[in-house]
């Protein structure tokens, strides 16, 4: 059963592109040279420093949020207890 199980869930060793392979083409020597011939355009960096920071905002936000959120629930209950 163990065999069975091995055999149907290998995969080829694969080493570094020098093989053509059907799971994608970033293993096709030549789409590589390509791309490294290409010369594409860089990745903008500001963008993703901005993207950053955003999440970084957004976060606080939560977590603010969340301690507000349980400051209201706090001063309500305590509000309620005091009626009785």
């Amino acid at each position: 059963m163990l065999r069975t199980l091995q055999h149907l869930f290998h995969r080829p060793v694969i080493r570094l592109g020098m093989m053509e392979d059907s799971r994608g083409p970033f293993r096709n020597p030549r789409f590589v040279s390509f791309l490294v011939e290409a010369n594409r355009k860089p990745l903008n960096t500001d963008f993703h420093d901005t993207l950053l920071r955003g999440r970084k905002l957004l976060r606080q936000a939560l977590v603010l949020a969340l301690i507000g959120g349980c400051a209201w629930i706090a001063l309500e209950s305590a509000h309620a207890l005091s009626v009785f």
